[in-house]
């Protein structure tokens, strides 16, 4: 029986210029939607697990558009809810060699950071799940959004179900009277697994030290909420925009342990590689005995992305296995 997981954020409609052209060149807009809760369970449905995403969007055709997004890519809608009549939006500039990408987001007033906790039956919703997600992204934009968070994560724990956050966020994105170091820690006190970096442990909680000390301060966060049981994050070495490095990293309670670096020559597209990896985690995690092999299908997972165009990684499970195991060759498959 497929491992299900529940995932929960909002969904944007992400409009670009074509190609690799700037905002003042661009005479059309490519659209996709994505978010990256949502980014996780479709990435988690091509390796074969089952999956849900939970979310707000408006009433009207854009809801309904975006609806049929995810539904096109293996997710489960039944928990999708409606109302108002604005879907967040950001416009992606992608960049290359030296010239970075580019984001502005216009999310104020979606339908989903009016979302409300009463809205959503997390008991319903998690009664047959595996695994439950979110990122530091849902809490930072409403209220309603952070409390309804907060109730996804209590009834999950309650229920035994295992729980993952991708804590990091940005101060700019709090807005509405909150901070981050006020929400963040009761979130991640009912976690079992967090991904972060050495920086968001040290914004958020104020541990470990300003080096690139990740063993020291994933430690101290552990200590400092026992029930985790990991805490995860990755190195990114930016050669250029279209050349990165990606290696995974973990303490697990007992040591710390590293991937090999991964090698990214050509990258398609840099969106959504935290949500891949944090993808590859939770299907590591649930198939794998070994903390080394999951976070090796996680940093693969995490590499394969920048070759896949949009917000999603749609690679299959073979895809990842075969490159876990060494094979760089991107033979054609016949």
């Amino acid at each position: 029986m497929p491992k299900k997981v529940i995932t929960f954020g909002e969904v944007m409609m992400r409009l670009s210029p074509p190609g690799y052209e700037k905002f003042a060149q661009a005479n059309s807009l490519d659209l996709v939607y994505g978010g990256g809760e949502a980014n996780v369970a479709i990435s988690c449905a091509y390796l074969g697990m089952k999956a849900a995403h939970v979310t707000r969007f408006p009433d009207n055709a854009l809801g309904k558009a975006a609806t049929q997004f995810l539904r096109k890519h293996w997710l489960s809608t039944e928990h999708v809810i409606y109302g108002d009549n604005m879907i967040g939006k950001y416009f992606l500039e992608k960049g290359a060699v030296h010239r970075s990408s580019e984001v502005i987001y216009e999310r104020e007033g979606s339908s989903f950071s009016l979302i409300k906790p009463k809205m959503i039956d997390w008991e319903n919703v998690l009664k047959d799940a595996d695994w439950f997600h979110w990122t530091g992204i849902t809490p930072a934009i409403s209220e309603g959004a952070a409390k309804t968070c907060l109730d996804a994560v209590k009834t999950a724990k309650k229920m035994g179900i295992k729980v993952s956050g991708d804590i990091n966020s940005r101060d700019n994105m709090w807005k509405y009277g909150k901070t981050m170091q006020e929400v963040i820690p009761e979130l991640v006190q009912n976690c079992d697994i967090v991904i972060t970096s050495t920086r968001g442990i040290r914004e958020m909680f104020g541990l470990g030290e300003s080096g690139d000390k990740f063993g020291v301060g994933a430690k101290q966060l552990m200590d400092t909420f026992p029930k985790i049981q990991k805490v995860v994050g990755k190195t990114r070495k930016s050669l250029s925009a279209s050349h990165q490095q990606i290696q995974g990293k973990m303490w697990n309670g007992e040591e710390y342990i590293k991937t090999k670096m991964l090698n990214i020559t050509h990258v398609i597209d840099r969106v959504g590689t935290g949500d891949a990896f944090a993808s590859g985690l939770i299907y590591g995690l649930l198939h794998y005995d070994d903390d080394l092999q999951a976070l090796n299908f996680a940093s693969a997972a995490c590499a394969l992305k920048h070759t896949v165009p949009g917000d999603v990684n749609m690679v299959s499970l073979e895809n990842v296995i075969s490159l876990m195991k060494g094979d760089t060759s991107g033979a054609i498959r016949r």
